[in-house]
């Protein structure tokens, strides 16, 4: 596959700067990349993005992309609050609780189980 179909720096063709996957130039970056460096994107607008195919979508012909931001214009993280640590650490703790014998387990609840390993490899578990 050619990498100068999707390499459009100037964005006449797909209307924003456009590189390859993995060809990005220096001082733009992906969301997950920011956040690898403690920064957000602060409400400026894309910059760019990268365009593939994936491997999965080879067959029907689609296109992956990913937004890219100026990493000058990134403002840092805003830290965690006492509030949001609680609100997460409650969320988290509903994931966790089996619905079938309300213990709190170390792990999610599996969606395709709807209950904890234990109680879903039971006999009745099998009779339902």
């Amino acid at each position: 596959m050619s990498h100068a179909r999707h390499l459009d720096p100037t964005g006449e063709r797909y209307g924003i700067p456009t590189w390859p996957f993995r060809m990005a130039p220096a001082g733009y970056a992906t969301r997950r990349q920011l956040r690898k460096q403690g920064l957000r994107p602060g409400g400026q607008p894309v910059a760019g993005q990268l365009l593939w195919k994936s491997r999965k979508a080879c067959r029907s012909g689609g296109t992956r992309a990913a937004w890219l931001y100026r990493v000058d214009l990134a403002k840092p993280v805003r830290p965690m609050t006492p509030g949001k640590a609680a609100g997460l650490e409650a969320a988290m703790r509903k994931r966790r609780t089996c619905p079938d014998c309300g213990q709190v387990k170390d792990y999610c609840i599996p969606r395709s189980l709807g209950a904890c390993v234990d109680c879903a490899d039971t006999p009745a578990a099998y009779a339902a």
